[in-house]
């Protein structure tokens, strides 16, 4: 090997490497412990998902060489054709695409098949890094932050339009990295508050939220009476977030249950809240809907149930009794924690718990050490996406969040999920190896 190439090589951060690998191996043991049974005369099944994640592996690896041995300014340099180039496969997709279990989101030839808004959480993170590092992008104006949250969210609509509510969502996590980056707290806030304002549109009867809308308005402009007199702006803010209140709660998040969301997604939600589906938003479903409908809430309950088995310290691999008599649906992806949770118990999901969180740490340091802003905004876009995916997996499979499909990083069954996941530490890896370099 040359002496640029060890140079290179030395250069790599081991420790983000080594909880990668951790995690992805931790990834295949639980597959294994899913689909592996007493009768099979081998492990080595070349139809099991597990030989297969095994084989994904293996691509990932190699990917991952070839993505070191690259200039590291590539990365900058094509971000926003690869942005292009992502988005218009993404269209593509609404046209041509596969369905598979309701969703149009993906594309295939013969026996592969791959999820290109899986793949475009890359091209999105690359360009929001390019965008937010350009010299002249002033992030403190509004026109700058628009072009943000565009590039953030542009995708994710596009996501939606192909039925994968799950992994539409994700990208909202960019709105972490923009907040980093300058997005004024006002803005998260607002965002908490329409969390929250759907959350008591749910809970709360619609004349009674009305009601307490409406008092605690009041009480707002008693508090600040003085101000107000002083301040016609503080007024209109008043009364304006007032009258958005009382529309999106009366107007907009019912028309949304009613014409939006589809029954089974109705039902989840609601299902999550603990309460009963109002007359309102039961749109009769059919006898194929309602078995979708039965089966999320069944999952859960399963979930549930294996990862309370498990107790403080398991029932030991491949001693699940869920796990080997299948009793939890989809266990090698959405809900594959349940297979660790029972196996390893307590101690085992503290200790994935703490490789996790270790790997996002050190993504957050990786970050904070940069010279160039572009990888700073990039790494932190690596970090985000994994939080958010990490988060709301884990909520998931506990009951704290509706089932939208959303894989845990490195650990569930799917070549298109581990791939994405890996092409994001592999970059980010190797802009790190050039920290002392400015990259735009």
């Amino acid at each position: 090997m040359s002496s640029l190439g060890k140079s290179l090589f030395s250069r790599i951060d081991a420790v983000t490497i080594l909880l990668y690998v951790m995690l992805v191996v931790i990834g295949m043991l639980a597959v294994f412990s899913v689909e592996h049974r007493s009768t099979d005369v081998t492990i080595f099944i070349a139809n099991k998902n597990y030989m297969k994640q095994f084989v994904w592996f293996g691509y990932s690896l190699l990917l991952g060489l070839l993505i070191l041995l690259t200039d590291s300014k590539f990365f900058a340099s094509t971000a926003f054709l690869g942005y292009t180039i992502g988005v218009a496969v993404l269209i593509l997709t609404i046209f041509i695409g596969v369905d598979v279990k309701g969703s149009h989101s993906w594309l295939g030839v013969g026996s592969f098949r791959f999820q290109p808004g899986e793949v475009c959480k890359i091209f999105t993170a690359l360009a929001l890094s390019k965008f937010l590092s350009l010299p002249e992008t002033n992030f403190k104006t509004l026109k700058n932050r628009l072009v943000g949250v565009a590039l953030s969210l542009g995708p994710a609509v596009i996501v939606l339009l192909q039925n994968e509510t799950g992994l539409a969502l994700v990208y909202f996590c960019f709105i972490l990295v923009m907040y980093r980056e300058g997005l004024p707290n006002a803005v998260l806030g607002v965002g908490i508050g329409i969390v929250a304002l759907v959350l008591g549109t749910l809970l709360i009867e619609r004349k009674l939220l009305f009601i307490l809308l409406t008092v605690f308005a009041l009480v707002v402009g008693w508090l600040l009476r003085s101000v107000l007199r002083r301040n016609m702006e503080a007024r209109i803010v008043l009364i304006g977030g007032w009258l958005f209140c009382i529309l999106f709660s009366q107007l907009a998040v019912p028309m949304a249950f009613q014409h939006g969301l589809k029954q089974h997604q109705i039902d989840r939600i609601y299902s999550m809240l603990g309460k009963e589906i109002p007359v309102e938003y039961n749109k009769g479903v059919a006898d194929g809907d309602e078995k979708k409908t039965n089966a999320s809430e069944y999952n859960v309950l399963q979930s549930k149930i294996a990862i309370g088995s498990g107790g403080l310290t398991g029932k030991g691999f491949l001693n699940g009794t869920s796990t080997k008599n299948q009793f939890v649906p989809e266990q090698n992806t959405d809900f594959i924690f349940t297979a660790i949770a029972e196996q390893f118990g307590f101690v085992g999901c503290l200790v994935l718990i703490g490789i996790y969180l270790s790997l996002m740490l050190r993504i957050i340091f990786v970050a904070e050490r940069q010279r160039s802003d572009f990888t700073r905004v990039y790494a932190y876009c690596v970090a985000s996406i994994l939080f958010f995916h990490f988060a709301v997996n884990m909520s998931m499979t506990i009951g704290l969040a509706p089932v939208i499909g959303i894989t845990l990083p490195f650990l569930s069954y799917g070549g298109s999920s581990l791939l994405s996941f890996s092409i994001l530490i592999f970059i980010l890896v190797r802009l790190d190896a050039d920290r002392h370099a400015m990259i735009r």
